[in-house]
């Protein structure tokens, strides 16, 4: 995998000499970064699209939303002048090293802000009323520029309602709702007036990346810092990356073994309000710098920061969590793969012993010990024999990716010799890589758990071992949709070609292969569709890949010549699909997830929200009862817990486990009155500060005592022991 980047990259470098064969005279610094920038992506990106008018507009569109997202500020009539003055030549001008555009749009909108600010000023002296039947939308981001001043002025007039109603209403207050807008809006313009020409540049260069796909983006010095810090181990901090949208910084990602994503209260697509340091007052972080906020969070190991955050699924954006951490330095333990050995009976009452496996990532090479995946997992899975499993669940459902050469290796622990992916450059050549092992580590049933955040090397993993028939994939309808490969490009590298370059030219993330599975399809927008789907709030399109501007489309390949694990029977995908789907029926775990995603499915769609205070109040008190209803139900059901004995790196040789879960252990929690941990995907009050945030039997395990996707997936995975009998036969696919 890795000669194949090298290889286009030699490529790309070749092809950037040539375009720069006969350079013009050494211009500024900016303008040779420009001009760096749009020859790489001309001539190394996948799709080897030229900076052509088609682009110019993409390109126009794209830096127009990143400046004002929500569709606010500007109106059509700024847009029309702006797309007549540039629209078709702006990425020409690039090549040209002309910047002029991207300051005289970012001054537009540094006008439109401040004569914004001074009206929105205006307004807030004004009384509101909360008792009127209007409604306002919650997203504009694909909602049309108003088309004059007076429509704005009316949007905005719904928009700073619904922002009074919304802290009017908060369980959190900071300070007196028109006040905090006030100051919101003020340090607005003042973040928008301190960009310099730098900064303005990166947003520009940035926007032309993203016209050529999502993935692709310019990275300025202090980017490749934080770039740096994000892949390293040694960052102190909560472990939650994090993006600007409309105002808010929302969480984009979690890092595995990091305090948030051990703490399992926040979620990618939460959006933060207001930070704490301690004890402290919140400070409202809305319309602040992704940077400062970032800031506000870090810090030194041990201290206390607290999140004032609006779930990424409430129907109300007036509903608050409040979510305490302690900052950490990210634990390479706490990233490395894990299993269980669980305990439970068969329909005949008899003890059977199921392996679990749980992989946070697709890590190598993690400290000077040369870590890898795939040598940890083969220890965990000579313990799980050795114990007589009789069969085994992989869990990918928060795993984001990683190494691709690890994912390669790993999948082939799972198989005889074969092909794991193709990789396809931008000239059409494709690439076989295939199990560098003919070992087979494991061979008894096998189920892959899923999520929309399975991407990338995870969906690699899951889509050769669905392609083999090796395994059964459940859960979310499909997995995020990521099939591409990005490079890193120093601009300085480049740029020395037209007479200049500097250390603080930054760099160019660019896109420059493309995934595909053995079968021939892409994991590209289409992901990996599961065998069998279980309900979960993170299912849901907008969680995808398809939900990104720009994104690669689906294409497919010749499929490779593979051999298929066995006949196309031996999964029984159809019986455990029917058995599943009957114990879902009567889940009530399930039941609560399917409701919320019904409640969620149709705000989302709506995309509109009360300006009346009575409703919102009464929408909140709903929601309020419908989780206190449910906390009371879960109190008073009685259901058998398994035995469940943890295998770490460190105890994987030890003769004695540690004992996670014995029945009785979710009754002794219940007793004390503490409501049980739910996992976060399984139901929208997961997320209530009614839940112990931490651990709800007072043990050191953050993991949730209720987890619907888990049991299900292990009643599946008993199932497939209990149907995977008689001899194995193999097919070849060509």
């Amino acid at each position: 995998m890795r000669s194949s980047l090298r290889r286009s990259l030699a490529l790309c470098t070749i092809l950037f000499t040539a375009a720069l064969a006969a350079p013009p005279s050494p211009a500024s610094s900016r303008e040779t970064v420009a001009m760096s920038v749009g020859r790489l992506l001309e001539e190394g990106h996948y799709t080897r699209q030229k900076l052509n008018e088609e682009v110019s507009k993409k390109f126009l569109q794209m830096y127009l939303e990143m400046l004002d997202f929500s569709h606010l500020f500007f109106t059509q009539e700024d847009v029309d002048a702006v797309t007549s003055k540039y629209g078709n030549a702006m990425a020409g001008d690039v090549l040209m090293g002309t910047l002029k555009p991207a300051y005289e749009i970012y001054a537009l909108y540094a006008k439109r802000v401040d004569e914004r600010v001074a009206k929105i000023k205006e307004l807030l002296k004004q009384p509101i009323d909360f008792k009127s039947n209007a409604t306002v939308e919650l997203s504009r981001q694909k909602s049309p520029w108003p088309k004059d001043e007076a429509e704005a002025d009316q949007l905005w007039r719904g928009r700073i309602t619904n922002e009074l109603l919304q802290e009017h209403l908060s369980e959190h207050p900071i300070e007196p709702a028109p006040q905090l807008v006030s100051r919101r809006y003020d340090r607005l313009a003042r973040n928008v007036h301190e960009q310099d020409k730098d900064e303005q540049m990166k947003l520009y260069l940035d926007a032309l990346a993203q016209a050529y796909d999502p993935h692709s983006e310019y990275l300025s010095k202090a980017d490749m810092k934080n770039f740096s810090i994000n892949m390293g181990l040694s960052l102190v901090g909560i472990g939650a990356l994090l993006r600007s949208e409309d105002g808010y910084a929302k969480i984009d990602s979690l890092v595995p073994g990091g305090p948030a994503q051990l703490d399992g209260r926040l979620k990618v697509g939460d959006r933060i309000t207001a930070v704490a340091q301690g004890q402290a007052d919140y400070v409202d972080v809305r319309e602040m710098r992704l940077d400062k906020v970032v800031e506000m969070i870090r810090g030194k190991k041990g201290t206390r920061v607290r999140l004032l955050v609006i779930p990424s699924d409430a129907t109300d954006p007036s509903r608050r969590k409040n979510v305490e951490l302690v900052r950490d330095e990210i634990k390479l333990k706490d990233q490395e793969a894990r299993a269980d050995i669980i305990i439970r009976k068969d329909e005949n009452g008899e003890p059977v012993k199921l392996g679990w496996l749980t992989l946070p990532s697709f890590y190598a090479d993690m400290d000077k010990h040369q870590k890898s995946t795939t040598r940890d997992v083969l220890a965990l899975l000579k313990r799980l024999k050795k114990e007589n499993i009789a069969g085994l669940v992989v869990d990918l459902r928060k795993n984001g990716g990683g190494s691709l050469e690890e994912a390669l290796s790993l999948t082939g622990l799972f198989l005889k010799t074969g092909p794991i992916v193709q990789t396809k450059d931008y000239n059409g050549t494709l690439r076989i890589s295939s199990d560098p092992d003919s070992g087979i580590a494991y061979s008894g049933p096998m189920v892959v758990l899923t999520s929309r955040q399975s991407a990338s090397a995870s969906e690699i993993f899951a889509a050769a071992l669905q392609d083999y028939g090796r395994a059964v994939i459940v859960g979310d309808k499909n997995t995020f949709g990521k099939g591409t490969v990005q490079t890193i490009l120093p601009i300085g590298r480049f740029a020395s070609l037209l007479g200049s370059h500097s250390d603080e030219d930054g760099a160019l993330k660019l896109t420059i292969q493309k995934f595909y599975r053995v079968a021939g399809g892409s994991t590209q927008l289409h992901g990996v569709a599961s065998d069998i789907v279980l309900p979960s709030l993170s299912d849901l399109p907008e969680f995808g890949e398809g939900a990104l501007k720009n994104a690669l489309p689906y294409d497919e390949v010749t499929k490779a010549k593979y051999t298929k694990w066995s006949d196309s029977h031996s999964l029984f995908i159809d019986q455990l699909r029917r058995r599943s789907e009957e114990r879902v029926k009567g889940d009530p775990e399930f039941h609560y997830v399917m409701e919320d995603m019904d409640r969620l499915r149709h705000k989302i769609d709506e995309n509109r929200i009360s300006l009346n205070e009575d409703f919102r109040k009464k929408e909140t008190a709903d929601d309020k009862l419908r989780k206190e209803t449910r906390s009371k139900e879960r109190l008073a059901r009685n259901q058998e817990e398994p035995r469940i004995y943890r295998v770490t790196l460190d105890t994987v040789d030890k003769p004695n486990l540690q004992l996670i879960m014995y029945p009785g252990k979710l009754a002794e929690a219940k007793k004390n009155g503490v409501v049980p941990k739910v996992d976060s995907a399984a139901a929208s009050d997961a997320d209530s500060d009614l839940i112990d945030g931490g651990n709800a039997d007072g043990g050191d395990s953050k993991e949730p005592l209720i987890d619907p996707e888990r049991d299900e997936g292990l009643n599946i995975l008993a199932d497939l022991v209990q149907l995977s009998s008689g001899p194995k036969t193999a097919s070849t696919n060509h």
